[in-house]
């Protein structure tokens, strides 16, 4: 099976069980209650819903290469240019770094000044991304949503396009990312949460957030 996908199935006793391909296994409540089922299947789906979509934007570079190189050839071979073109790898850039931003995250990707936090202990770890997560990450997100609404919304009212006659008339869409992204990022980010929950409410667990 694919890296992260449900295999559904039956334990001895007969009742259902699903168990999750190891590689993208992550540390979750391990006890057997119902919330701690919910919780373990949430934070799962979360993490490889962004597996699946960061690996799937990461070709879209392969796509900016290729169009460069096709723009430089045009321009300095053939003598002939395209304002399309040139727009369509500002368009692409955009996606891969607005899109890939929660992939990066889950990675742990994102630069850490990082001068203390990788000699604490993986509870001292996990209190330390619960705070950060909850006092810094998500209220910085969400105001970036809340002060981009307005924005994308005038731009769809308008149906906004290129400055140039010749370019790309899909500028409203690509301003749709500055909403798309807060979402994708607020959704990895409660996943994390959920695994900083798990090192404080499992002591024993050896592993931290990041890890």
């Amino acid at each position: 099976t694919a890296p992260g996908m449900a295999v559904p199935g039956f334990t001895a006793s007969g009742t259902p069980s699903l168990s999750i391909n190891p590689v993208l296994r992550n540390p979750v409540l391990q006890n057997g209650t119902t919330e701690a089922r919910l919780v373990n299947t949430l934070t799962e789906a979360i993490d490889t819903f962004t597996e699946y979509c960061g690996r799937a934007i990461a070709w879209l570079t392969l796509a900016m290469i290729a169009i460069t190189c096709t723009v430089v050839v045009m321009r300095y071979v053939l003598q002939s240019g395209s304002i399309a073109l040139q727009e369509s790898v500002t368009y692409l850039h955009a996606c891969v770094f607005m899109l890939g931003i929660a992939f990066t995250l889950k990675r742990g990707g994102h630069v850490r000044v990082d001068i203390f936090y990788k000699r604490f202990a993986p509870r001292t770890k996990a209190w330390v991304d619960l705070i950060g997560t909850l006092g810094l990450f998500a209220p910085v997100v969400v105001v970036i949503f809340w002060l981009s609404i307005d924005y994308v919304s005038n731009s769809w009212a308008v149906g906004e396009t290129s400055g140039e006659s010749a370019g790309l008339p899909w500028v409203y869409l690509l301003k749709t990312l500055l909403l798309v992204m807060p979402v994708l990022v607020l959704l990895q980010g409660l996943a994390e949460l959920l695994k900083s929950l798990h090192i404080l409410l499992n002591p024993s667990s050896p592993r931290s957030p990041q890890a």
